[in-house]
């Protein structure tokens, strides 16, 4: 009997939705190469060089730190699950909220990948822009997109690990030579380490709370994390959730990478004030056309990532909720239109609070399926068991449903009520949508008839 990739490759099957079988999974070298495109993107530069002007650098590290711990811990248990079962976002979804509350979840995750997307392609436009005037930054726009989406056509397990693999040194090198570069040019100083400080600003009390509750903001990358998981084997279950998707792969995107932005950033003579791209134009100050190229690695990496989970949950989100089935190429083209057109409209200067927002709806997610998996242990991951959980599931499951709106709302609540309660906005998300999903669950098992 053919597997899933023949079937695909025949043209029978779009691997994309469904669930992954055993012989359709990747060596685990093939698997931390495709995962791994994620370590390289901008915005990790551009948060923790932000962060550290707000907050200073020492809570900004500290932010870093508490975020590697807890993306670590919950990583482990959510890859692991995807592992097990092959199940995608989308697919799980129908589990933990019914084949309709699944596609509220399908549509978050879509669109919220679909604003990273965003970021991280203007990232090279502006940077094409600056080094080249006469390319207008619409124009600019159009080619970075014109390239980024041919490269998703292929899939995961025959075209972005090897992709990806051969950038990673060119994304190492660049990144050294950045800070060799300031260094050079600049002397080493060591005034970055308190970069942002300030004995009376927020920097002295509460900076590094806000700091990791910032990084929730990016706990979309768990359900990232989790998409790509399902191609892992299952024999290699502990060195994907320790390692590949584990505490070395967050070192390096949170410390590492933030560590660099806040230095590249506090380096800059004349630098008076901080935005979105003040990173990308000290790159290109310090290395000219040798830096755009680096930008060009690290985001066409990242965007291999972005515009394969774009197109995989809008696939899903059409696909399951009006029966639209297409090629998965034509759902990138789609993707690609959106990306460009988004890209045009001005997103580009509200991370940090598109960040807070969608990091609510995300964090409900995260806790309602870390809630089910340690609540379900002893639930069955057998073929027959996983596909029976999904032709079995409701249209709506209600507890689930009511967890995570309830976090939602309460994250929402606590975002629109004074600025000194903002950053406990994500947290309280996280607890009461645990809360809720066992408190559901708990009454429900009660509520069944002994014998039934």
């Amino acid at each position: 009997m053919p597997d899933t990739i023949e079937l695909a490759q025949q043209g029978e099957v779009d691997i994309s939705t469904v669930r992954m079988t055993d012989s359709s999974r990747m060596p685990k070298f093939a698997l931390t190469m495709a995962w791994w495109a994620l370590c390289s993107a901008m915005v990790y530069l551009i948060i923790g060089a932000t962060l550290a002007l707000y907050y200073g650098t020492t809570n900004a590290l500290i932010g870093m730190l508490m975020s590697v711990i807890v993306y670590s811990a919950v990583n482990y248990v959510l890859t692991n699950h995807a592992i097990r079962t092959g199940l995608s976002v989308s697919l799980f979804s129908r589990v933990l909220f019914g084949s309709a509350g699944a596609a509220l979840a399908t549509l978050i995750f879509a669109a919220t990948v679909i604003y990273y997307t965003v970021f991280e392609s203007s990232v090279i436009a502006v940077a094409l822009n600056t080094l080249f005037p006469s390319v207008s930054y619409p124009l600019a726009c159009l080619i970075v997109v014109a390239y980024s989406v041919p490269l998703v056509f292929g899939s995961v397990q025959n075209w972005l690990d090897k992709l990806n693999g051969v950038l990673l040194p060119f994304y190492a090198v660049g990144l050294i030579a950045a800070v060799a570069i300031a260094t050079t040019a600049h002397g080493y100083s060591p005034a970055w380490m308190h970069f942002g400080e300030s004995p009376t600003g927020p920097a002295a009390s509460n900076g590094w709370w806000n700091c990791f509750v910032y990084y929730m903001g990016v706990w979309l990358f768990m359900l990232a994390a989790f998409d790509f998981a399902r191609f892992g084997k299952k024999e290699h279950a502990r060195y994907h959730s320790l390692i590949n998707f584990g505490m070395p792969f967050w070192i390096v995107t949170f410390v590492v990478n933030g560590v660099v932005g806040i230095y590249l950033v506090s380096t800059m003579q004349g630098q008076s004030t901080l935005s979105e791209v003040s990173v990308v134009l000290a790159l290109l100050k310090l290395m000219g056309l040798w830096g755009f190229g680096f930008l060009v690695v690290t985001q066409t990496r990242i965007n291999t990532a972005n515009y394969y989970l774009a197109t995989i949950n809008t696939q899903a989100l059409f696909e399951a909720g009006l029966g639209l089935k297409l090629p998965k190429f034509v759902w990138t083209i789609v993707v690609g239109a959106i990306v460009y057109a988004l890209m045009l409209s001005g997103i580009f200067s509200k991370l940090l609070l598109a960040l807070a927002y969608q990091g609510v709806f995300v964090v409900a997610w995260v806790a309602v399926a870390l809630a089910h998996i340690l609540s379900h242990k002893s639930e069955r991951t057998s073929d027959d068991a996983v596909e029976g959980a999904l032709r079995d599931a409701p249209t709506f499951n209600v507890g689930g449903l009511v967890a995570w709106f309830a976090g939602v709302a309460a994250g929402i609540g606590l975002m629109s009520g004074p600025e000194s309660i903002h950053s406990f906005s994500a947290p309280a998300t996280f607890v009461i949508s645990v809360a809720a999903y066992l408190t559901v669950s708990a009454y429900a098992k009660r509520s069944i008839p002994v014998g039934t």
